[in-house]
């Protein structure tokens, strides 16, 4: 399953990625994207859809957690791979129950993998402070 999660997160910030540049609807945009990646696997393209909207359904919540946390940051000035990776993973980190250190380290890859040279330590410091801020029972679930 990890190894699906994971394809899933590549195409869901691939995705979030196209619909920054393209500021257009959500619905147009994933039947654009999934036409130049077929065959997906379904499972993928499942998991993949279900971060995209529920990226989409939280933005303003997200966007919030990481202007909070990222000093001297505004997400419009962030690189939008960057930003995306984020949005992404405190997703994650907020609205699901997947294990904190594995929404920070697929995090990290992505930054690394698509980001510039500087991405997967500044996802790093940005999702470290918010993790920081989880409630207790979230982070004891994490151990």
């Amino acid at each position: 399953m990890s190894l699906k999660r994971t394809r899933a997160r590549e195409r869901a910030l691939q995705a979030l990625y196209q619909i920054d540049v393209a500021a257009e609807g959500i619905d147009d945009a994933l039947a654009r994207f999934w036409k130049s990646f077929e065959p997906v696997e379904r499972e993928v393209m499942e998991l993949a859809e279900g971060f995209v909207r529920g990226v989409a359904a939280h933005r303003r919540t997200l966007d919030d957690a990481i202007e909070r946390v990222s000093t001297h940051w505004r997400l419009d000035r962030m690189a939008k791979v960057d930003r995306n990776v984020l949005r992404l993973a405190v997703y994650e980190l907020l609205e699901t129950d997947v294990p904190i250190k594995v929404a920070i380290n697929e995090a990290i890859e992505l930054g690394k993998k698509y980001g510039s040279e500087s991405s997967g330590a500044f996802v790093n410091g940005v999702l470290d402070k918010i993790a920081a801020g989880l409630p207790p029972e979230r982070r004891r679930a994490d151990r």
